[in-house]
């Protein structure tokens, strides 16, 4: 890792600070506010791991009761957002290109998204574009994966200006 984000120095100064992991969550709602919907909570953000969590509340419950199939999704990709974030050096940028979803069982409880790296990345080597997949495992209260999601990134170096 060449050097740490924005994203992530916010994230070092307030993690450990009384409500600082509430404020951070609450500010990327704000930065990307169609999360808003899902009240994300980030618990853990470091280079390659995110692990956000979904409480389960009516706005993400479907027809049956159970936690929504998209709303699991905006989870998971609040998760490789953090991943990114905290894992991305300054002189690239991403974007989300694909994502691959797979549904495993009714949620019926608040969700855990954790994102990884689904292989090691060297930033300093991307000198112009390589998709990057991050691997993400929703799961319950129980712990039981409810659904598993890769989301591909394309990286690339930013502009010179």
């Amino acid at each position: 890792m060449t050097s740490r984000t924005s994203t992530l120095k916010a994230w070092q100064t307030l993690r450990d600070k009384p409500l600082g992991k509430a404020a951070f969550s609450a500010a990327a709602s704000i930065r990307a506010p169609y999360f808003a919907s899902i009240t994300p909570y980030v618990k853990e953000m470091e280079y390659g791991r995110a692990v956000v969590l979904g409480p389960k509340w009516w706005y993400v419950q479907n027809h049956i009761g159970t936690y929504h199939a998209i709303a699991a999704c905006n989870l998971a990709e609040v998760a490789m957002g953090m991943v990114m974030e905290a894992s991305t050096p300054p002189s690239h940028r991403w974007l989300p290109k694909s994502m691959k979803v797979d549904y495993l069982a009714k949620a019926t409880s608040s969700l855990t998204a954790t994102a990884t790296f689904a292989e090691p990345v060297d930033f300093d080597a991307i000198t112009t574009g390589r998709e990057v997949v991050v691997s993400i495992a929703v799961t319950d209260s129980r712990g039981a994966e409810v659904v598993h999601a890769d989301i591909t990134t394309w990286v690339t170096p930013k502009p010179a200006h």
